[in-house]
């Protein structure tokens, strides 16, 4: 699924040929050229990992490690009398498996142990088109004369700060796909990445360091859209931190007081600012963009990074109708 989708970026917004694309991957063009015509975006779910004669045996493994790591250099023993151990405890798979634990086991230790860096911060300066941040927050309005918890998604492009909202009952994959089709649409196009934090719908398991096992709609969705999805470290929200204060901006300017659509005039204003505030969004991305493609025209250099959005696919990501959720009535 990653490789379709990295296949699909390098032709459509990279332009890459046949040749180059197969030359990087290690496919021959014919398998590249069928992955292109099939035009799928589905993902296929993976196989589970087989379990290994070594899982029982895993801790015992580990503690062993753990131990070995605690004396001088001149004592700790191999890893092959490790292997003789967990023999005489009754393993009886090959060796090759133990040292590929204990080769796993000491690069994530070491990883753990590593300090160079640590407290070191990067600007985030982002180039034109090239990157937006999303998030999640929850706020409330009063609806049907009640007080009703909303999860609105929010987008920010870095660069201009040009800003979209759409409010939903739910965080579902449905409505987390059809906030990413409208926002495209508003914006004026697709930036070249996307910043995300580890968000139930987006990430199934978070590993160590930037692993992360990628959710398969999710994925058909990135795959779609052709941009790529980066992610941020767990409980790090300063490494999207313009979409953090977004959201608490719009907090401010929008949901306080707590507003009571549809009727009141206070609610009218308020629906009319954020309506000017996404046509703003709209003319700033939109301008952006046309001075890109200009630019680009007069050096001769690549393409805007900025690509217009694809049609919506209904075989996985978009929402062709997303129907008005209502209150249940009381019987």
């Amino acid at each position: 699924m990653e490789l379709l989708s990295v296949i699909r970026r390098w032709r459509y917004r990279q332009e890459f040929s046949i040749r180059e694309i197969a030359r990087r991957t290690g496919l021959s063009r014919n398998t590249v050229r069928k992955y292109l015509r099939s035009d799928s975006v589905e993902p296929r779910f993976a196989t589970p990992d087989r379990p290994s004669r070594l899982d029982p045996f895993a801790d015992k493994l580990a503690h062993m490690l753990r131990h070995e790591a605690t004396k001088s250099r001149k004592q700790k023993r191999t890893v092959k009398p490790l292997h003789a151990d967990l023999v005489a405890l009754g393993y009886d798979g090959s060796y090759n498996r133990v040292a590929a634990f204990a080769r796993e086991w000491k690069a994530a230790r070491h990883r753990e142990q590593q300090t160079c860096g640590r407290g070191a911060f990067v600007p985030l300066t982002f180039l034109p088109g090239e990157a937006f941040q999303f998030d999640w927050s929850e706020d409330w309005a009063i609806i049907a004369g009640e007080r009703t918890k909303l999860q609105v998604a929010q987008f920010k492009l870095s660069y201009s700060r040009a800003f979209f909202l759409r409010a939903y009952p739910q965080q579902t994959h449905e409505m987390l796909f059809d906030a990413h089709n409208h926002a495209f649409r508003v914006l004026g196009g697709v930036p070249r990445r996307g910043i995300y934090d580890n968000m139930s719908t987006a990430i199934d398991k978070v590993g160590r360091g930037k692993e992360r096992q990628v959710n398969a709609r999710f994925a058909a969705m990135v795959s779609h859209f052709l941009f790529e999805a980066a992610f941020c470290n767990p409980a790090s929200g300063w490494e999207k931190g313009q979409i953090e204060k977004n959201v608490q901006d719009a907090r401010h300017r929008l949901w306080q007081p707590i507003p009571s659509p549809p009727g009141g005039r206070q609610a009218g204003r308020r629906a009319a600012g954020e309506a000017a505030q996404c046509a703003d969004a709209h003319h700033r991305a939109a301008g952006q963009c046309r001075a890109l493609r200009r630019a680009a025209q007069r050096s001769g250099g690549a393409p805007c990074v900025i690509i217009p959005p694809p049609a919506p696919s209904s075989s996985c990501c978009a929402v062709s109708k997303c129907t008005a959720w209502r209150k249940p009535s009381a019987s």
